[in-house]
């Protein structure tokens, strides 16, 4: 029987590899599990041959051609794992386009270079018999074999955890399948590592996993016909996974068996054992997947220890939790859709999202697999303005199959379910002081029991948060946008005076070059005019663009007291103010010398505006405990206090006729990128002083 198995498990394998593609619309999901099925198929095939051949030759032959095909099954099961069930499946290959390449080109090198290391035959019981054992390339290809399939399990665990509902419903079967088989494989492979030596039958091993595989597999195509499912998963890295887990608890248990078995004896039964403990935990993974399962214990648990049906309050702080991290309509729909499903063991749960300009629901987010996708129909994505309009008089959950009006057909047709038995839809209102802003359908509730009161109100509690959270959201966007438009009309009036003036003295130029025109002076000065009236537009242009930037640094070794040096000597050139300075010995930082010198130059600047051209301006630099501080101090006109901490850091805010209140805003915005801080001290009509602190413990300093 154990030799027959190999081929009964080729020929199954094979079928559900035809089977796969003989769909209408096939997917590289779809080509990777039909690659992968004849991979274990023609594996299966050859380990048939090599436990029937009884020349030492012939099975030296079929083992190597055994190995040769076994070795390409990680990169293509790891490719269909990447691929399976995934929306967006490009993203996930991408970043795995070189490992992939690299694990499908090693098995071709190996096998063209080393093939006659791969096997070596060594005598046994003083030559009477023969054993086959692997070399050292073999081993290498074992390993990587075993973390490839390893990581192949990993991103089903990924993409199995991401699905919900009758999404996980559907993919269910074909993840525990090939659990199974690729866990016969793991341990097989993780025997020839240890012990180097091929054990034959160990190969009956992996065609019963493959046989009790393939009848996961068979469940799922006669289920739901191997139909996929579109789930993003994440892209970080998994932080724990059960994979890991459970191939770590297999081995151990085996290992345990192997003890016994050396101990008590029994090695001939010790392969049935192993597979025994293998199928007994495809069996416990079915049972614990189980929705019908989960929610029939938790039945039991409040039916005889008399505790309430739901924890509200942990539920509560859930929901709180999840939902407060949301940024965005479509964020709180993906997210109240999960954690609803969960909760209510509802597997198809749609959110619905009111669109103000059209009065019309959007679908915002479902858990059932007919309703989800990069592209789904448009026209069971969108409901009538009647079905909103029904429900704004509607405040508490209701039985969507009690109601027999048009809006109600409607609202049934656009939630289809699944299952037969699935009991009824209901639709949870999602009201705010200002009406609708959307809707909740639960359908294909697990086993079709009804929800009781308890539930309901956990329902309607949801729903008021949900629809909370809603308007808070439409709201934020409001005033953002209300914002941005206050933003940009005072930018244009800003813009708009500047231009004004430029565009008056060229226009007082033009009316009189006509009359001057022969006038050399008067043609110079209409020159030195426009270029000044350029520059000036140009300064302006250039100064609103930095507002949209972040500050970009080329940090390298500066001393500051070089920069204050360099900045007083062309300051001083230009201004006739009194200058005064003190500069400590510091140690050098690492800065950006322009970025730093254009927030120095500002800094003067306005301290010689603030004094109009008849006072003081002082400049010092020092080392404070832990922070190196550079001020500049003047004794001119002063700010209010009520300007400093409101408007002077703020765009657009100036005490200066001409100033656009951009300097001070892109100056702080220097200091903060070098890790530092601004601080002002200002009393009006007697000066201000401007601090740039750098504390010398940031990552900057030398």
């Amino acid at each position: 029987m154990f030799t027959l198995m190999p081929f009964a498990a080729a020929a199954f394998s094979t079928a559900l590899a035809l089977a796969s593609v003989t769909r209408k619309r096939t997917s590289p999901a779809a080509w990777f599990f039909f690659a992968g099925m004849i991979i274990l198929a023609s594996d299966a095939l050859f380990s048939g041959l090599v436990m029937r051949s009884t020349d030492r030759d012939a099975t030296a032959f079929w083992l190597i051609r055994a190995f040769a095909v076994k070795s390409f099954a990680p990169v293509v099961w790891l490719g269909f794992s990447l691929s399976y069930s995934r929306g967006d499946y490009r993203r996930f290959l991408k970043p795995w386009g070189v490992p992939l390449a690299i694990a499908a080109l090693l098995p071709i090198v190996v096998l063209s270079t080393h093939i006659d290391q791969l096997l070596q035959v060594r005598s046994v019981d003083d030559g009477h018999s023969w054993a086959l054992q692997f070399g050292p390339v073999a081993q290498v290809v074992n390993g990587l074999s075993l973390l490839g399939l390893v990581l192949a399990l990993m991103n089903l665990e990924q993409t199995f955890r991401a699905a919900v509902g009758t999404m996980r419903w559907r993919i269910k079967f074909v993840i525990v399948g090939l659990a199974l088989i690729f866990g016969a494989h793991i341990y097989v492979r993780s025997q020839a590592i240890l012990f180097t030596a091929h054990d034959m039958s160990l190969s009956s091993l992996e065609a019963g996993a493959l046989i009790v595989g393939c009848l996961f597999l068979a469940a799922a195509y006669f289920r739901t016909g191997m139909a996929e499912i579109d789930v993003y998963p994440s892209l970080a890295v998994l932080r724990s996974s059960l994979t890991v887990l459970i191939v770590g608890g297999y081995l151990l248990v085996v290992g345990v068996l192997a003890q016994l078995v050396r101990r008590f004896g029994g090695a001939e039964l010790f392969q049935f054992q192993v597979f025994i403990v293998l199928v007994g935990m495809a069996g416990l993974a079915v049972i614990l997947l189980s929705d019908r399962l989960r929610q029939r214990v938790r039945g039991i648990a409040s039916r005889h220890f008399g505790k309430a049906q739901h924890d509200s309050v942990r539920i509560w702080g859930i929901f709180s939790q999840r939902l407060a991290a949301v940024r965005d309509p479509d964020g709180l729909s993906t997210t109240a859709a999960r954690l609803i499903s969960e909760t209510f063991d509802v597997l198809s749960v749609s959110v619905w999202v009111l669109n103000d300009e059209r009065r019309q629901l959007v679908l915002g987010a479902s858990t059932a697999a007919s309703l989800v996708g990069p592209t789904p129909d448009s026209k069971l994505s969108t409901a009538s303005a009647a079905v909103s309009d029904a429900l704004t008089a509607r405040r508490l959950p209701f039985d969507i199959e009690q109601v027999n009006e048009g809006w109600a057909d409607e609202l049934r047709r656009l939630n289809s379910t699944a299952f037969t038995h699935g009991g009824h839809r209901w639709c949870v209102p999602l009201r705010s002081d200002g009406g609708l802003v959307g809707a909740v359908v639960l359908a294909d509730r697990v086993n079709g029991e009804g929800y009781s009161a308890e539930e309901l109100e956990l329902l309607q509690c949801i729903g008021d948060q949900m629809a909370s959270i809603l308007l808070n959201l439409r709201l934020t966007a409001e005033v953002v946008r209300a914002k941005e438009l206050e933003a940009f009309r005072t930018m244009s009036a800003f813009f708009v005076h500047d231009l004004k003036n430029a565009a008056a003295s060229l226009n007082l130029m033009l009316k009189n070059l006509p009359v001057h025109f022969d006038d050399p002076a008067f043609r110079a000065d209409a020159l030195r005019g426009i270029g000044n009236t350029a520059t000036r537009i140009d300064n302006m242009i250039a100064r609103l663009g930095a507002l949209r930037q972040t500050a970009r640094l080329t940090p390298i070794e500066t001393d500051l007291n070089e920069l204050v040096t360099q900045a007083l000597e062309r300051f001083a050139d230009a201004s006739t103010v009194e200058l005064e300075t003190d500069l400590h010995p510091l140690p050098q930082i690492l800065a950006d010398r322009e970025q730093i010198h254009s927030v120095l130059a500002n800094l003067l600047l306005n301290a010689r505006e603030a004094v109009d051209g008849r006072g003081r301006i002082g400049v010092r630099t020092e080392l404070q405990g832990e922070n190196l501080v550079l001020s500049v101090t003047d004794n001119g006109c002063g700010m209010n206090p009520a300007f400093v901490n409101e408007s002077l850091f703020r765009p657009f805010q100036s005490t200066k006729k001409k100033g656009l209140g951009i300097g001070l805003f892109q100056s702080r915005t220097i200091v903060q990128a070098h890790g530092g801080s601004v601080h002002v001290e200002s009393v009006e009509g007697k000066g201000t002083t401007f601090q740039l602190i750098f504390p010398l413990s940031r990552a900057h300093q030398r």
